[in-house]
């Protein structure tokens, strides 16, 4: 038995602004296709699915750090479907985490915590780089489907040189532009993996750069740009620390997907002009 969990809001924001024809929705009617897909999927073949969407986007994180990722400049048009979509998920019949002080990602980290030993493997369906915290051996594994790739423990090791309890301070380190963390000056994907897969935290990497045990180009530069601004990256991988024990409401079997209820989903189809999806699902309830 696999769980999977889906970052919502990845899904809507890719349906978004997909070449897809402009239709009303568009962005929701592009999530409700993806997971038809995904329900499809004979690979997947999904028996317990969670999605999980920012509602709104601004977080607790935005309390700490001026800079980091808000609403800002999400499309009107977008942004007004953050409470559609969460509808339409719902109507197919599939669990709806809707954070609104904590993010999408944040619940994705739960979820994959509390119930990676209830099942066969977690898949956390996102290829965003933050979830590679929550990545557990071959238990806990990411998949970007828009690439088909599977993304395990060894798999983060080979491409960011750190594990993944390393991924907040990698992160820190070289920055995130996608949630507005700036990263320090100098440190780059290779610097900052070859040097935390050394030292696997920033505050257990020596201040003199002589003691490391790691030839790096630039060290003395990387290490002057760390002591200057230690405290800064402190901050920025608290803002890249998933939290991963929310007190989520349900249990195993309350994520568990039955089919697509009948009523429900044809009904959202009328309302939303969505005559194409109305006879795509094959498991129904």
């Amino acid at each position: 038995m696999r769980l999977h969990l889906v970052d919502g809001t990845y899904e809507l924001f890719r349906a978004h602004f997909s070449k897809r024809p402009d239709r009303p929705n568009k962005a929701t009617v592009g999530v409700v296709g993806s997971l038809l897909s995904l329900l499809h999927d004979p690979a997947e073949a999904p028996t317990h699915l969670a999605v999980a969407f920012d509602n709104p986007i601004r977080s607790f994180r935005n309390d700490l750090f001026a800079g980091y990722k808000s609403d800002e400049g999400v499309p009107p048009e977008l942004h007004a479907q953050f409470d559609a979509v969460e509808e339409a998920v719902a109507a197919m019949g599939i669990r709806v985490w809707s954070m609104d002080e904590h993010e999408a990602d944040d619940a994705l980290a739960s979820g994959a915590r509390r119930f990676r030993d209830e099942v066969d493997q977690v898949r956390i369906l996102t290829p965003d780089k933050d979830l590679g915290q929550s990545v557990v051996g071959l238990r806990v594994v990411q998949v970007d489907r828009m690439r088909k790739r599977l993304i395990d423990e060894d798999e983060i090791v080979k491409t960011r040189g750190v594990h993944p309890e390393s991924i907040p301070d990698l992160l820190a380190l070289i920055g995130d532009d996608a949630d507005g963390i700036p990263g320090i000056e100098g440190w780059g994907a290779v610097s900052a993996g070859a040097v935390l897969g050394a030292y696997r935290h920033i505050e257990d990497i020596p201040a003199d750069p002589a003691r490391w045990t790691v030839k790096v180009r630039g060290a003395e530069r990387l290490a002057g740009a760390l002591s200057a601004r230690r405290g800064d990256a402190l901050l920025y991988r608290k803002l890249a620390t998933l939290i991963d024990d929310l007190p989520l409401a349900e249990s195993l079997a309350d994520v568990a997907f039955h089919g697509v209820p009948r009523e429900q989903f044809l009904e959202w189809c009328r309302k939303n002009d969505v005559n194409d999806y109305r006879e795509r699902p094959t498991r129904w309830l």
